[in-house]
Parts: structure tokens; C-alpha cells; sequence
């Protein structure tokens, strides 16, 4: 068994993860948290780059390998082949409905013959899909049905990616439309299942500012998200589906990734040279503490394996991330201390 790096409080509970071993093959593990020991749940060749997600039970995974949708029982391993992508298109990011139901996900034109594209290698070929304009479909995958039964949903012909399924509600995802996030005509949509509507969410409020990284908090009633204005200052917000509820905290620092359950604490990971996850913590008056170093991450972000991509635990009082920092990407955890003012202060940019 592989064993998680040493960290402080690391306790019960599961995670999982794909991961390029020294075979140069890359496979989905699962990882017993209080233990540290790591399950192999596939096994996999080639370097075939996994998206994965779990049902709400967590007793199903279902992940994307070779533009094939596979469903993974976590108990027997048994897997069966959902769904394959038809010629001249590939698959997306995978996620399922708060159900269980369903896997969402998106159909995109391959453009790979007319642009050269790495995107988990530096973005190359990032701005000329956006620009290309590929046919994208979001298709409806039956968890317990066959390729016969999946659905398209939407059709779009822009660079449609970031497939998210609301966490309490079956019937409303978010997706967005990918590319430069100055240059994208919106980034961040919403989409009802059931009625087939699209909608922008969370509207720019100036000429290039970029938003992203959009996702789901706890509820399944709010969106997390992270941006930039042109002058280079950042925020961290949220919003509900239909525009309500917009509160964004204000940082002048840049970074790659956010995250929050549900907006009382909120982390962000810095950019080189400010390589540390800076905390944020909700007061009683509403307002947020000043930002807090939470440790030093040291992560490279060199290519889409080794972006840090902090989460917090669902209790939140632990955070999971990604870093090389010894030469290899590997998972760490840590404990937050309970009482935000013990963490030292960012200092001032």
C-alpha cells in the first residue's frame, strides 16, 4: 500500500484520486484517510487523463477513459461501460445528479486535427478552440441504463466544459463556456433539466474582468467562484442560480484556485512567489477576517496534475490539496485551527 505524506490530524473518512504511477499509467485510487493506506480501484494503461466523480452515496464511481464512460462499483470493482463518445467527438468532465440517477456530461467536437491543443500541458491551443466555435452537446448518461438511453440536452456551438450538478437538486447543473476568461462572451451558465433553459449567472461588471472556477457550495443553492479585475485585483464570491444573494470579499493578491462549503471559511492558493493558501473566516458582525496564512503549499502548477485545487473536509475543519513540492505530486491534509486569529496575517501586497 502507498501511504499519504504525514500531516497533522489526519482522520477517518475516504477520498479519491487518479494518478500517473511509475508505470507511466494513470489510475484511479481510493484513500482511507485515518490510515493513509491507498486502494488501486482500476488498472489502467497509458497516460489517459481519468475525470472522475462518485455518486452521492458513495458507493459508485463513475469515470471517463478514452472518451468512454465507465461506472466503477467501489465494493466488487465490477465496472460496465455506460457510454462511448461517436466518432469526431470526445467527452468531457464527468459529474452525477444529486440522485444518483445520471451522469452529465459534454460532447465537443474534436478539433485536434486542425489545432494543436495540450491544455493540461501550459493551455496550448486554449484561446483557438474558444475561438473555433466547436459543436458541444451536454448529454444525460443513465447510471443504471445502457448508451441507448442517454439523452442529448443542449447544444451550443461554443466551447462548452466544467460540467457541475447541483449537490441537492438533480435538475440544475452549471457548465460553462471555456477559454481566456477576459475573452469568453460569459463564463459561468446555468441550465434546467427539465425545462432545457440557459442562463448566465453572475454578469461581468466591467470590460475583461475574468471570473471562474465556478462550483457548488454545501447547499446546492449557492455558487462559489473566484476573479480578477483588469487592474489586477482579486475577490472571492458567491451567487444563487438566479443572480440573488452576490457577496464577494476583496484580495490583492493573484492565485490559481478557491473554495468554501459555505462561505464562513474560505481558502485561497497564491501564485508564485506568494506560494502559501491564505484564510479567510466569517465573524459574528458578517463581516471576514483579514487574510491568513494558513501554511506554505510550495505547488509548482506546472501542468494541470500539480494545480493545487485546495477543498475543504464537509465539517470543515480539514483541507485537502495537491502539491510537488518534493518533486512529485502527491495529496496532503492538514487541520484549521479553530480560532482564525491564530494564523498570521498576509502581509500587505
Amino acid at each position: 500500500m502507498y501511504t499519504l505524506p504525514k500531516t497533522a490530524g489526519t482522520t477517518g473518512g475516504s477520498a479519491f484520486y487518479s494518478y500517473p504511477t511509475g508505470t507511466n499509467a494513470t489510475n484511479l485510487y481510493g484513500v482511507h484517510v485515518q490510515s493513509g493506506e491507498i486502494r488501486q480501484l482500476t488498472d489502467l494503461s497509458g497516460r489517459n487523463g481519468i475525470s472522475v466523480c462518485l455518486n452521492p452515496q458513495g458507493t459508485e464511481a463513475f469515470y471517463r477513459c478514452s472518451d468512454r464512460v465507465i461506472k466503477l462499483d467501489l465494493a466488487t470493482l465490477e465496472e460496465t461501460m455506460l457510454y462511448e463518445a461517436p466518432p469526431g467527438y470526445h467527452l468531457g468532465q464527468l459529474s452525477c445528479t444529486s440522485d444518483g440517477s445520471h451522469v452529465i456530461t459534454v460532447l465537443s467536437e474534436d478539433l485536434s486535427q486542425s489545432i494543436r491543443i495540450d491544455l493540461g500541458n501550459g493551455y496550448v491551443g486554449h484561446r483557438e478552440i474558444m475561438e473555433a466555435k466547436p459543436d458541444c452537446r451536454i448529454i444525460r448518461i443513465p447510471a443504471q441504463g445502457s448508451q441507448a438511453q442517454a439523452e442529448i440536452l443542449f447544444q451550443d456551438y461554443n466551447w462548452i466544459g466544467h460540467i457541475n450538478t447541483s449537490p441537492t437538486n438533480p435538475g440544475l447543473i452549471t457548465f460553462c463556456h471555456e477559454g481566456p476568461w477576459q475573452l469568453v462572451d460569459h463564463r459561468i451558465w446555468g441550465y434546467d433539466l427539465a425545462s432545457g433553459k440557459a442562463w448566465k449567472i453572475r454578469e461581468r461588471k466591467e470590460e475583461r474582468e475574468m471570473v471562474g472556477h465556478e462550483y457548488w457550495m454545501q447547499d446546492g443553492e449557492s455558487i462559489g467562484y473566484h476573479g480578477f479585475r483588469a487592474d489586477g485585483t482579486g475577490f472571492i464570491g458567491r451567487i444563487k442560480p438566479d443572480n440573488t444573494g452576490l457577496e464577494e470579499v476583496e484580495f490583492a493578491f493573484r492565485n490559481w484556485h478557491a473554495h468554501s462549503n459555505d462561505f464562513s471559511r474560505v481558502v485561497a492558493d497564491g501564485r508564485s512567489p506568494l506560494t502559501v493558501m491564505v484564510y479567510w473566516k466569517k465573524e459574528r458582525d458578517g463581516g471576514f477576517t483579514r487574510p491568513k496564512i494558513l501554511c506554505e503549499h510550495r505547488c509548482s502548477f506546472h501542468v494541470q496534475n500539480v494545480h493545487a485545487h485546495p477543498r475543504f473536509s464537509p465539517d470543515g475543519s480539514r483541507l485537502l490539496f495537491t502539491t510537488d513540492k518534493n518533486g512529485y505530486g502527491n495529496l496532503y491534509m492538514l487541520d484549521i485551527p479553530e480560532q482564525a486569529g491564530a494564523l498570521p496575517e498576509l502581509p500587505a501586497q
